[in-house]
């Protein structure tokens, strides 16, 4: 089986895919900015198949029998848009594309992931969403004065900022305002320092604790430690209804237990990373993705 990895070419995720599908399949790293679409038809030049080809400068994507999504790299909204385009253009002519790309533009994107988990039932940070200061200052008075602002795309805790004072608050929503952003607010909830991360991998879930004493956000890659977490049942199907929310299959799930005894959804990530995880919980997690797409690809 061809496995065609969107990502860096150097990527540690690359290498741990190739070790995890040893001689068995062949892995080829293949980077979004070098993804070019060429399109042929018979009647304009018959000397050339009819086809659509999606290359790289590794692979041509529609030779591969999955596609994996490990990021999805910043670009103006024409690359973003085509990049895209191509991965619909691959899932529709038949290629097992993980995450699919509509579940990948769910996800990425803060406003709809969050109303997608609501709808789903699962319990969400109070929100509120606008473009201007003043609506900006209204949502942070009825959200209580304590509010986390998050830019509406971005991931491991990029750009995130709590704001306790109104003249702060003031202050950075008037420049959000002026670059043209979308203010993102959310209340803050008061939690002990710690989140859950939950792995979904088809339909198996596998978790850890984050906890961070030295800054609210529990990135790993802020500094946050981690260590084994036993998925309930309760805890699987949380993250097994928050994926499907996004209609994504791989999907890394933030849950995040507040003081006032709630478990709230805080993220679902379309391109999550097992690094942490498979070295916290002592798990081949690699191998485990490895066989999901074969399963998936067999169908």
């Amino acid at each position: 089986m061809k496995i065609a990895v969107l990502g860096s070419l150097e990527s540690w995720y690359v290498r741990d895919l190739r070790r995890a599908a040893e001689d068995r399949h062949e892995v080829l790293p293949v980077t979004f900015r070098r993804l070019r679409s060429q399109l042929t038809s018979r009647a304009a030049s018959p000397d050339i198949a009819a086809e659509t080809s999606y290359f790289s400068d590794e692979a041509n994507l529609a030779q591969a029998d999955a596609v994996l999504v490990r990021t999805m790299p910043p670009g103006s909204l024409e690359q973003v848009v085509l990049r895209m385009d191509v991965l619909g253009q691959l899932e529709a002519a038949g290629t097992l594309v993980v995450n699919p790309p509509r579940a990948i533009e769910t996800a990425v994107d803060k406003y709809l992931a969050t109303a997608r988990l609501r709808e789903a039932g699962l319990d969400i940070p109070a929100t509120c969403v606008c473009q201007t200061c003043e609506d900006a200052m209204e949502a942070f008075a009825r959200l209580g004065g304590d509010v986390v602002v998050k830019p509406i795309f971005g991931a491991e805790g990029r750009g995130i900022t709590r704001l306790t004072d109104e003249a702060l608050a003031l202050r950075a929503f008037k420049m959000l305002e002026q670059l043209g952003a979308v203010i993102y607010l959310q209340r803050f909830v008061e939690h002990e320092g710690g989140d859950l991360r939950l792995l979904v991998i088809g339909s198996r879930v596998l978790g850890m604790r984050r906890t961070n004493k030295l800054d609210w956000r529990t990135n790993v890659s802020r500094g946050a430690k981690t260590a084994p977490l036993e998925v309930s049942e309760e805890l699987a199907e949380l993250a097994l209804r928050a994926a499907a929310a996004v209609g994504a299959p791989l999907a890394g799930v933030d849950l995040l237990p507040g003081r006032d005894g709630r478990l709230y959804a805080i993220e679902v990530n379309g391109v999550p990373g097992w690094r942490a995880l498979a070295r916290t919980l002592s798990v081949d997690v690699g191998r485990l993705v490895v066989e999901y797409l074969e399963t998936m690809a067999a169908r």
